[in-house]
């Protein structure tokens, strides 16, 4: 888990967001400061699964911005989330990417070793590393192609970056704007990767901060980031 340093002070609201979405996050920060200069926005950011566990350990967020469906429906049906608050912020694409230029990652040359290690998200905590997981099913990759596991997204791409990897499967608003090379893994090879958010608790600042997330102005930046708009997210 890390805390971007963003200042929190009275009248500030917190948000729990998944790490896919963190730098996007930080970047709407300062639009919304444009309109709300006194309010200050938190923000923690971790794995999905990892944030959820926090919320039922009773951590003080406001909003949470998941990287899927299933965590903020099981916290609304046991009372940490308000279940009417639930929208869509975002759907999700999933690349494997590697910070070397001319590197083929078809699924061939994965299957014969020519890539490896690969890194990925924990399935159990990361939806993305769910989406990683499909999409390996659909290479048949061997069983004797090395992988390595990481904690969250960020995780995962710091792996690739640093060498501790020779690929990552990552989210396209993490690398669209990176050298490298990338394949972009089809969308019917995972569930689609469908990012929600909800309010935890009564809190004004929180409440302005997240209507503005589905503000014209916000939703242009989202796309403008690598990640989908639902069409009724206006």
């Amino acid at each position: 888990m890390s805390v971007l340093s963003v200042p929190v002070a009275a009248g500030t609201a917190q948000v729990a967001v998944a790490t896919n979405f963190a730098h996007t996050l930080k970047r709407l920060i300062p639009l919304y400061a444009l309109r709300h200069p006194d309010d200050r926005i938190g923000v923690t950011v971790a794995s999905t699964g990892k944030l959820a566990a926090q919320i039922r350990q009773g951590a003080p967020y406001d909003i949470l911005l998941a990287a899927d469906q299933r965590r903020p429906e099981e916290l609304a049906a046991d009372g940490f989330l308000d279940s009417a608050s639930i929208r869509t912020y975002a759907l999700g694409t999933l690349v494997l990417w590697t910070p070397t230029r001319g590197v083929s990652l078809a699924p061939e040359n994965l299957r014969q070793g020519h890539v490896q290690p690969l890194a990925l998200a924990n399935a159990r905590t990361a939806p993305y590393g769910v989406a990683a997981e499909s999409a390996l099913l659909h290479v048949k990759l061997p069983q004797g192609v090395k992988r390595v596991t990481a904690e969250n997204v960020g995780q995962s791409y710091h792996f690739a970056h640093s060498g501790a990897a020779a690929a990552a499967f990552v989210a396209w608003s993490q690398v669209q704007q990176q050298g490298g090379s990338q394949w972009r893994v089809p969308a019917h090879w995972y569930a689609p990767i469908v990012q929600q958010g909800g309010l935890l608790g009564k809190n004004d600042t929180a409440q302005r901060f997240y209507d503005f997330l589905f503000s014209p102005q916000a939703r242009a930046l989202i796309e403008q980031a690598g990640y989908q708009v639902p069409d009724d997210a206006f």
